[in-house]
């Protein structure tokens, strides 16, 4: 089947090719001609129009045209549905709906920038597509930091927990002031070690090293100590450089402002503007308003 749309494209005019190819059509071909052109060449050749206002394969609300190719040929991919989310924030200039979407418009713009023929750009561009469905199909959970040195070190202070034999339970293991200023010292990196990847790494039960940390760190379990430690970092932010409150969240190792937001709020009784907003009325010389 032919498949058309308007030339010159960028996301989802690129995107659905993609989709259609992989999982509707593996025998379909593309078409892009001007906009004023696409109803009379589909009519002309049995084509099917699609990404124009008025035919049927086209955005609805606030979707774009591949939300409508997975729901109305019932695609069930997880995969396909982190892209979705992606591909509908590149489109729309929704970035917030994903962190990847402001790099997919990027890249995107980048691409037709560069090569001018459309046919070639569709070329170009399925292999960027194809890249992606195998990132949300296989590598989506990692971090870039994963197997980084801090890691390492990391791996080596619970390696001393687990062999340690200390006959006086009372006192505190070296390693735990370690760790601490390991922690500190690092905490302004996207941090994505977890007790999960220790217990798997080093093949022991995840319950006991959860118990063990947490008879030295304030009582709280590795995630709600290292928020913790985060919200303290913040706070030393806002309070004393000129970084926006996004900036910060990135900085502390929140990706999403309103997770930041709200684990913030709960550990300090006050949104992160809030807080700001008093901090700065504190200062020495501020005027309250």
């Amino acid at each position: 089947m032919i498949w058309i749309t308007r030339e010159r494209p960028k996301i989802d005019r690129i995107a659905c090719p993609w989709l259609i190819k992989k999982f509707v059509d593996p025998e379909a071909e593309f078409l892009y001609v001007p906009y004023d052109q696409v109803l009379q060449e589909a009519v002309s050749l049995n084509g099917i129009p699609f990404d124009i206002p008025g035919v049927e394969y086209t955005h609805y609300n606030d979707q774009c045209t591949f939300d409508y190719i997975v729901k109305k040929h019932a695609i069930i991919d997880p995969a396909i549905a982190i892209l979705a989310a992606i591909v509908r924030g590149a489109d729309t200039d929704q970035h917030h709906l994903a962190n990847e979407s402001a790099g997919l418009w990027a890249i995107s713009a980048g691409l037709a920038f560069n090569i001018t023929d459309d046919t070639e750009l569709l070329s170009k561009g399925m292999m960027l597509y194809d890249a992606l469905y195998s990132w949300a199909t296989h590598l989506h959970d990692q971090k870039h930091v994963q197997n980084s040195p801090f890691e390492n070190l990391l791996h080596d202070v619970y390696q001393k927990l687990l062999t340690a034999r200390s006959g006086d339970k009372k006192k505190i293991p070296a390693w735990v002031n370690e760790l601490k200023e390991m922690i500190q010292d690092q905490i302004d990196t996207s941090f994505s070690f977890n007790i999960n990847t220790i217990s798997t790494e080093l093949q022991v039960n995840p319950s006991y090293l959860s118990r063990e940390f947490s008879k030295y760190f304030d009582n709280l379990n590795f995630g709600e100590y290292i928020r913790k430690i985060r919200i303290e970092k913040a706070k030393e932010l806002i309070e004393n450089t000129s970084y926006s409150l996004t900036e910060i969240a990135y900085l502390t190792g929140f990706s999403d402002q309103s997770h930041f937001t709200r684990i913030f709020k709960m550990h300090t009784g006050k949104t992160p503007s809030a807080y700001k907003k008093a901090s700065q009325k504190s200062k020495p010389g501020t005027k309250g308003q």
